[in-house]
C-alpha cells in the first residue's frame, strides 16, 4: 500500500477500519487498491511517453531552427527589406546579399576547352611565298588570366553603386513623378470647384499630402512587383528591378512620404479628407496590385483609385462629401477606361510576360466595349453639372465638342482595334482631361448664384 501510494501515509483511522471489517470488505477494499495502482501506473507510463516524445518533437524543432536559422531570422526580424534582387538561371530571386559567384561558368569552361582544344592543333608551316594572315595567328593566342577574369566580372549580375547626387532621379522614378504630377492636378481641380472661398494654405497642405500619398502608393507598388517587372520591357529600367537601391530603402522611402501624408492631410485638412488619401494607398497597394494578377477586376478597382484624389480636393475645400465631389469622381472613373484600355491595347505582349490579367490580355472585345461605353458616358456626366449647381448650362454645350471627337476614337478603336486607333484615343486622352477640368472650371456656378438659388428655395418652401 505504501508503495501504490508512494510517500504519502495512510491515515490511523484508516487501519482501524481495516482491522474491523470483514474479509470480503478487505477483499474489495484490495482489489479497489490494486486497481488504483494500476490505473496510477499506467497514467504515469502515458505521461513519461508523452513527456519523452514532446522533449523529441522539442529537440527536433531545435535542429530544425538551427538547420534553417537564416529563414528563421528572416521572418522574426523582418530582414527580408534587406535583400536584393538577384538575377539566376530561373528568374529573378531574392537573397540576404549578392554571392560571390565563382569565376568559372558553364560557358567559360566550353571557351577554354575551344581554347584547349585549338592549342593541341600543330601549328602549320606557310609554304615559302605565300602570306600568313594575321587573323590567324591571333585566334591562336591564349588570352591572359587578368582579361579573362574582368571579362566573367562583367557578366555576372551586381549591385550598382549610386552616387547621393543620384537620388532625386531615382526617387522620382520610384514615386512615378509624372503619374503623381496627375493626381494633384486632379485634386486640385477638386479643390478649386468647391464653392468656398479659396484658401490657399488649405491649398497648398492638400496639396503636398496628396502628393505624399500618391509616392507612397507608388513606391510600395513597384516594390511588390519587382519580379513582374523585370520581365516587361516598358518597367525592366525601374530602379528596384536594376537594383539601384534595396528594397529596405524603397519602404523606407515610402513610409517617409505616407506617414507624413496622412498625419498632414488628417491634422492640417480635416480628418475625412486623411481617412480617404488612406483609403487610396490601401486601395491601389492591397487591392489592386494583387488583383493585376488574379482578375480584369483590377481596372475597374484602379479607376476607383483615380477617382478619388478630385474628391480629396473638394473635401478639403468644404469638409463634407457633397454631390460635385462624386461628379468630380465619375469624370474621372469614366476618363480612366478609354485612357488605360487604349494604352494597354499596344502593351499586350508586355502585360502577358509580366502575368498581368488586363482587359486587353484576356478580353479584348471587352476592352474595346468598355472604353467606348465610358468615353458616351462622358456627354451624359458632363449634362449632370448644371443639374447638380455644380456648373453653368454653358458647360455641356463647350464640353461637347471635346467629348463627341474622345468617343469618335473610341468607336474607331471598337471597330478597328489597331495601334494606331488605340494610339490615337490615348493621346487625345491625355489633352481631353485637362481641358475638360480647365472648361469647368471656367464655368463654375459662382458662390453668389448659389446663395440666391438657396435663398429663393428657402423662401418658397415659407410660402408654402
Amino acid at each position: 500500500l505504501l508503495r501504490v501510494k508512494g510517500t504519502q501515509r495512510l491515515p490511523v483511522t484508516f487501519w482501524k477500519n481495516m482491522y474491523r471489517t470483514s474479509c470480503s470488505k478487505l477483499t474489495g477494499a484490495w482489489k479497489c487498491l490494486q486497481l488504483d495502482g494500476l490505473v496510477g501506473s499506467s497514467v504515469q507510463q502515458k505521461l513519461f511517453a508523452n513527456a519523452s516524445r514532446s522533449h523529441m518533437s522539442a529537440r527536433s524543432l531545435i535542429q530544425l531552427c538551427k538547420k534553417n536559422q537564416a529563414e528563421w531570422i528572416t521572418f522574426q526580424h523582418l530582414c527580408f527589406l534587406k535583400r536584393q534582387y538577384v538575377k539566376s538561371s530561373s528568374g529573378l530571386c531574392q537573397r540576404a546579399r549578392p554571392r560571390q559567384e565563382p569565376v568559372s561558368a558553364v560557358l567559360d569552361d566550353r571557351d577554354d576547352s575551344m581554347v584547349r582544344q585549338v592549342q593541341q592543333i600543330p601549328a602549320l608551316k606557310p609554304e615559302p611565298g605565300t602570306e600568313v594572315s594575321t587573323c590567324a595567328t591571333e585566334s591562336n593566342q591564349v588570352e591572359p588570366e587578368a582579361d579573362r577574369v574582368a571579362r566573367l566580372e562583367a557578366r555576372q549580375w551586381k549591385e550598382m553603386r549610386v552616387q547621393y547626387s543620384d537620388l532625386p532621379g531615382i526617387y522620382a522614378r520610384l514615386s512615378k513623378l509624372k503619374l503623381t504630377a496627375l493626381v494633384v492636378t486632379t485634386a486640385a481641380a477638386g479643390f478649386a470647384m468647391a464653392p468656398v472661398p479659396f484658401d490657399p494654405v488649405g491649398f497648398l497642405m492638400a496639396s503636398l499630402g496628396t502628393g505624399l500619398s500618391s509616392c507612397t502608393a507608388n513606391s510600395i507598388n513597384q516594390y511588390f512587383e519587382v519580379p513582374f517587372d523585370s520581365n516587361m520591357n516598358r518597367t525592366k529600367n525601374r530602379p528596384l528591378v536594376r537594383g539601384q537601391i534595396s528594397p529596405l530603402h524603397a519602404v523606407s522611402f515610402a513610409l517617409a512620404c505616407g506617414i507624413p501624408g496622412v498625419t498632414l492631410l488628417t491634422l492640417g485638412v480635416n480628418p475625412l479628407t486623411g481617412f480617404l488619401g488612406a483609403l487610396n494607398i490601401f486601395l491601389y497597394t492591397c487591392c489592386y496590385t494583387p488583383l493585376k494578377r488574379l482578375s480584369i477586376a483590377n481596372t475597374w478597382v484602379g479607376a476607383v483609385v483615380g477617382a478619388i484624389p478630385p474628391v480629396m480636393g473638394w473635401t478639403a475645400a468644404t469638409g463634407s462629401l457633397d454631390p460635385g465631389a462624386l461628379l468630380l469622381g465619375a469624370f474621372l472613373f469614366s476618363w480612366q477606361f478609354p485612357h488605360f484600355n487604349a494604352l494597354s491595347w499596344n502593351l499586350r505582349e508586355d502585360y502577358s510576360r509580366g502575368g498581368y490579367r488586363m482587359m486587353s490580355v484576356t478580353h479584348p472585345g471587352l476592352c474595346k466595349r468598355v472604353a467606348l461605353r465610358h468615353s458616351v458616358g462622358l456627354i451624359f456626366l458632363s449634362a449632370l453639372g448644371p443639374v447638380l449647381d455644380v456648373t453653368t448650362w454653358t458647360f455641356p454645350l463647350v464640353s461637347l465638342p471635346i467629348n463627341l471627337y474622345i468617343s469618335y476614337l473610341a468607336f474607331r478603336f471598337y471597330r478597328h482595334g489597331d495601334r494606331q486607333n488605340s494610339r490615337k484615343l490615348f493621346f487625345c486622352s491625355l489633352w481631353h482631361l485637362p481641358m475638360l477640368l480647365l472648361l469647368a472650371l471656367t464655368c463654375k456656378k459662382s458662390r453668389v448664384a448659389q446663395d440666391e438659388a438657396a435663398v429663393t428655395s428657402s423662401s418658397a418652401s415659407l410660402a408654402l
